[in-house]
């Protein structure tokens, strides 16, 4: 066991996804596609006499790290941080999850590999009901496409091979377990279409095509979000809703050129990992 361990998890956008439910939360996950994003969460856990999580120093209840430090029999201090805004389709608790996972293992006895890990933090979103597919493509890193559902070793991933600047715009919070607990039926349906028009032409600007409309074909656009989307479309650029999220992100300059005060990052070309710090 050593003093502490940290971790480095990239946010994740969900474009598009299909809901898919199995007997067990390592092969419930979701099929689709998103991007990853060198804004992320940051995550140190450190023994503890008593167990503590805390999101940019304040205390938060975050059920899938607690499930995460339950799999790993962990009595620590979890504390992370991130500039991603919380609860607007970041995959925040997803990084979480994952980065406790990675760190836990690095403070205290590392027994089990990477694809281990991703399973347990996988496990641990599906049973908070916080996510179906963040974890597993958080891991990978890039623009992920996931191909079958679950984590490892059932879930499949492939990606589009793009890099490049992104932006975005949150306009607040959206509860991504209230969209999942009701039927996800008709998202579903569009999902599938989506993903399988992405795979004939794996591209980023596809992909971002492809996520807008889904949005639209789900019903998920909120007004607000829809007029900014149309607003960088207009100005020739390409933009979509954040799943799940009250967030629009765009390729490029596409949000500044459309006139918004969009906050800039760019693809995360690897996945999450511990760090030295």
């Amino acid at each position: 066991m050593t003093d502490e361990a940290a971790a480095f998890v990239p946010g994740h956008v969900t474009g598009f996804f299909s809901v898919h439910r199995a007997g067990t939360p390592t092969k419930t996950g979701s099929r689709g596609a998103g991007v990853t994003l060198a804004d992320g969460v940051r995550v140190r856990v450190a023994p503890a006499d008593e167990r503590r999580v805390t999101l940019n120093g304040r205390e938060a209840d975050v059920p899938a790290v607690e499930h995460v430090l339950d799999a790993l029999d962990a009595t620590a201090a979890v504390s992370a941080s991130t500039d991603l805004p919380v609860g607007a389709g970041f995959g925040v608790s997803g990084g979480m999850a994952l980065g406790a996972a990675l760190a836990a293992n690095g403070a205290f006895e590392g027994r089990y590999s990477e694809n281990e890990l991703v399973r347990l933090a996988h496990e641990a979103e599906v049973t908070a009901g916080t996510g179906l597919g963040d974890v597993v493509a958080q891991a990978r890193g890039g623009v992920p496409i996931r191909l079958d559902p679950g984590a490892p070793p059932h879930g499949q991933l492939d990606g589009v091979p793009a890099t490049g600047r992104i932006e975005y715009v949150s306009l607040g919070e959206l509860s991504t377990a209230d969209v999942l607990a009701g039927s996800t039926a008709r998202l579903s349906s569009a999902g599938v279409r989506a993903l399988s028009a992405l795979r004939e032409r794996p591209t980023i600007a596809g992909f971002v095509q492809e996520s807008r409309r889904f949005a639209e074909e789900a019903d998920l656009l909120t007004p607000e979000v829809e007029d900014v989307v149309a607003d960088v479309v207009d100005a020739g650029g390409e933009a979509s809703m954040a799943m799940l999220g009250h967030t629009v992100f765009a390729l490029g300059h596409g949000l500044s050129d459309a006139g918004y005060d969009a906050t800039a990052t760019r693809v995360h070309d690897a996945g999450a990992s511990l760090t030295g710090e």
